[in-house]
């Protein structure tokens, strides 16, 4: 099965054309691509049925993606990093609007609107979309190339003096124009680039024969062609540079002999990924892949979240399974991430988190590796060297057409789903999608949590089971009898190749290989894609009420997809971080994992928006409500108040007045058991302080009242 990535270079043979892959639909249907060579190139459509046939046949070819401008991010001037930001700002939001951005009408709307907006002229923000799509989707390819100037590392034009060594006789020779390479690239198609696999030398005489051919005369009725003087025609040595310079090895090799006996036999001569380590350790493969199952969320189990990716590292030597991940992480570097750092960590400890208990001899891989090898697709474009430095270990791409590379782990997940998929409720057979079949999608039943307690226990089968009867056991293994399963080729290799495998703290491994983000400080705590936590630095530190005080502010973060209980605030300190835990009133969020609380928070935001409108209606009823009383009271307070009292006579007394009607509420309110309610409106009595002797004391004030009331319920 043919593979494809967002970024991949793809060469169509038949026109020299060079497209990289700018995106792709959820259900590989559609794509878009772009001539990264052509200087008016924009987006099209290209089916992914289209680019697999083509590559299974040999007519596209995935070429080395190369990002120039990567390499020297380090070393940028101030002008460049300024010229390079404020185009990002200036297109972020076109490009980040995919797949509309690469749909002509939506574009060219966009862009009109932008040029108003920001009075830049169209053409440069064509230049700068163009720029940064074919060069990778990345904002450093928005780096201006004035280091191009003066074409270092590049070829020179031709001028009038001839380049190069000179040579031993008198002639001189010519220097190589484009029209000269032109020429070659004609020949070698035309001569070499053919099943007949003739020389590259025979194909250069034919070039001489047909582009530089001078008089043609007959002899005897035999045609001769005279070729052109030596001082104006290329050399064999020019020809042969040339050819060097332009075509890759493997591309001339799929062209004479065909991809399909490339596949077949040119890369298999290369050797086994096995013959490639020393031992345990050496080098791990790792490798992710759709789980074709379909699960449920486990906060509500009618949500049905989608299909999981699982992740799998293993050890080359052994093939034993020494790290895994399940989520919905990737194919990418977090998920990527995650199942390094499954690789480094205890594997009884994981285990027990999932309720399954072993002992360390069950799973016996807690180390990281010297080498780790992973798919272009997670690894090339991210900075992971910076990642990893701290953890002194070496990444290596495996490059375009090289599925042996990582032959182990891809085989993997074969057996992986084969073994399992009888069991399980939500697996897609290969019906999917067709008129009629079922829809799986409706059979979920698993949580992630659960499906993840499955594919632990095939682990554990695997290392210890999986017989290799074609792996091949160096003298050392026979003579000890070793038996070619993982487990056993591991235990063996530790007390024989030993040397390779590095063991690191936990929390270190985690810290550099955790992704890293930006929290806020606010004053309710330090905020994380909804999340509060607070740590003891903050508050020994008065963080939140300084967010209160002054304003909120940034720090730098990392995180465990996996478990969103706690967050690590990066320090300088020696420790290099402070851990940050949720706040007690989000404890909806204890144990989760990040897809799953993104759920949540998306499905809470859409519901909200879907009784928005009945929210509104019930506001507004309220609004009305409110004014009515408000309404009723001002028009009855009109009417019984009096027009003769002053603005002080009304104020002084309103202690006085508060204390009365306390007592009046008090009497209103008291239980009274077996005497039935009355409607008390009927007994109120018109009673006002202020007409009293002004040294009546308050307790006078209250018998009297109380007498007035009993008076009244006697009569």
């Amino acid at each position: 099965m043919i593979t494809l990535a967002v970024n991949e270079l793809i060469e169509d043979l038949t026109n020299n054309k060079i497209y990289r892959l700018l995106w792709m639909d959820e259900t590989s249907t559609i794509s878009y691509v772009i001539d990264v060579e052509s200087s008016k190139a924009l987006p099209r459509l290209m089916k992914i049925k289209e680019l697999s046939q083509g590559l299974l046949e040999g007519i596209y070819v995935k070429l080395e993606t190369q990002n120039g401008n990567q390499q020297r991010i380090n070393d940028l001037t101030n002008k460049e990093r300024e010229i390079r930001d404020n185009a990002w700002d200036l297109i972020k939001d076109l490009v980040q609007d995919e797949p509309s951005i690469y749909i002509s009408e939506l574009r060219g709307k966009e862009v009109r609107k932008l040029e108003s907006e920001k009075q830049f002229a169209r053409a440069t923000l064509y230049k700068y979309l163009r720029r940064y799509w074919q060069g990778g989707k990345t904002t450093n390819c928005l780096i201006p190339n004035y280091r191009n100037s003066g074409a270092k590392g590049k070829q020179r034009r031709s001028g009038e003096k001839k380049r190069g060594r000179p040579r031993l006789g008198d002639t001189i020779g010519i220097n190589v124009t484009g029209e000269t390479k032109e020429i070659f690239r004609k020949a070698i198609k035309k001569y070499y680039l053919t099943d007949k696999r003739n020389t590259l030398t025979f194909a250069y005489k034919m070039m001489i024969k047909e582009f530089y051919a001078g008089e043609v005369r007959y002899e005897n009725g035999i045609k001769y062609i005279a070729i052109l003087d030596e001082n104006i025609i290329p050399t064999m040595a020019q020809f042969k540079y040339w050819y060097e310079k332009e075509f890759n090895v493997e591309q001339v090799i799929k062209k004479r002999d065909g991809i399909k006996s490339f596949e077949r036999n040119n890369r298999a001569i290369l050797g086994s990924s096995t013959y490639e380590t020393l031992g345990p350790g050496s080098r791990y493969q790792i490798d992710a892949t759709v789980a074709n199952i379909y699960l449920i969320s486990s906060y509500n189990s009618d949500w049905i979240v989608g299909r999981p990716i699982i992740y799998f590292v293993i050890d080359v030597y052994s093939h034993l399974i020494t790290g895994m991940y399940i989520g919905f992480e990737g194919p990418s570097w977090a998920g990527m991430m995650m199942a390094i750092a499954n690789a480094a960590s205890d594997k009884k400890e994981f285990c027990s988190s999932y309720g399954i208990n072993i002992s360390n001899e069950w799973w016996p891989s807690a180390h990281l590796p010297e080498i780790i090898i992973g798919d272009r697709g997670e690894l090339e474009g991210y900075n992971v060297n910076s990642l990893i430095n701290g953890l002194n270990i070496s990444i290596e791409n495996t490059p375009s057409f090289r599925p042996d590379w990582k032959g182990i782990v891809e085989k993997l997940f074969d057996t992986t789903q084969e073994k399992i998929k009888p069991f399980l409720p939500g697996y897609i057979q290969t019906d999917f999608g067709e008129r009629g079949a079922t829809d799986y999608r409706l059979q979920a039943k698993l949580t992630l949590e659960q499906y993840t307690k499955i594919i632990i226990n095939f682990v554990l089968y695997y290392n210890k089971n999986y017989y290799m009867k074609n792996y091949a056991r160096d003298t050392g293994m026979i003579e000890d009898n070793v038996k070619p399963t993982p487990i056993e080729l591991w235990k063996w290799g530790i007390n024989n190749r030993a040397g390779k495998l590095r063991k690191t703290d936990s929390n270190t491994v985690r810290f550099y290989l955790m992704p890293k983000d930006k929290a806020t400080v606010t004053s309710k705590g330090i905020k994380f894609k909804g999340m509060l936590y607070s740590c003891e630095m903050a508050i020994k530190e008065s963080w939140f009420v300084n967010a209160r005080m002054n304003k909120s502010w940034k720090v730098d973060i990392s995180y465990d997809p996996r478990n969103m209980d706690n967050i690590y605030l990066h320090t300088k300190a020696e420790s290099l971080f402070e851990m940050c835990s949720l706040l007690e009133h989000q404890e909806r969020y204890q144990g989760k994992v990040i897809d799953e609380i993104e759920q949540l928070i998306r499905t809470e935001r859409d519901d909200y928006k879907k009784n928005e409108h009945a929210i509104l209606q019930e506001e507004v009823n309220l609004f009305s409500n409110i004014e009515a009383i408000v309404k009723e009271s001002v028009q009855i307070a009109n009417q019984t108040q009096s027009k003769d009292i002053t603005k002080t006579q009304k104020t002084k007394s309103i202690r006085e007045n508060r204390k009365v009607e306390k007592v009046l509420q008090r009497e209103q309110e008291s239980f009274q058991l077996g005497i039935p309610q009355k409607n008390n409106n009927e007994n109120i009595i018109d009673f006002k302080p202020s007409e009293l002797d002004a040294e009546t004391s308050e307790t006078s004030l209250i018998k009297e009242l109380f007498n007035k009331r009993r008076g009244l319920k006697r009569e």
